[in-house]
């Protein structure tokens, strides 16, 4: 299901990430995407992405999003959301993952929107 407003993508991101549906997840972003999956760290392309995600889909824990701010202009949106994300490492211990995204979507020509930055740790992930 594609996003139809910018506020849907979050929403989408986190239905797909709760329900481990990889393929859900990279259908929210662009070809060439870019994500932080850590701080320091961007990849670019669905290919990259999902092999970043795959790592977090595969704690198999409790995902949430509570979205905070939306700043639009024509056919761009600047998505700022909280997230938190609650799991098992590979070595057995818990594993709790927080953060507050600074995303980029942009409307595709269908009228969909689709993630063109995905930057998870916001500020904090420049540094």
């Amino acid at each position: 299901m594609p996003a139809h407003t910018p506020e849907e993508v979050h929403a989408l991101f986190a239905q797909y990430f709760s329900g481990e549906d990889m393929d859900g997840i990279i259908s929210l972003y662009e070809p060439d995407a870019a994500l932080m999956p850590q701080p320091g760290t961007i990849v670019h392309g669905v290919q990259a992405i999902r092999e970043a995600l795959g790592g977090f889909l595969a704690l198999k824990g409790g995902f949430e999003m509570q979205p905070v701010k939306l700043i639009q202009t024509s056919d761009l949106a600047l998505l700022y959301s909280r997230w938190s994300l609650k799991g098992t490492g590979p070595d057995g211990n818990a594993i709790e993952l927080r953060g507050q995204t600074s995303d980029v979507a942009r409307r595709q020509a269908d009228g969909t929107w689709l993630l063109a930055i995905d930057n998870p740790y916001g500020g904090e992930g420049m540094g």
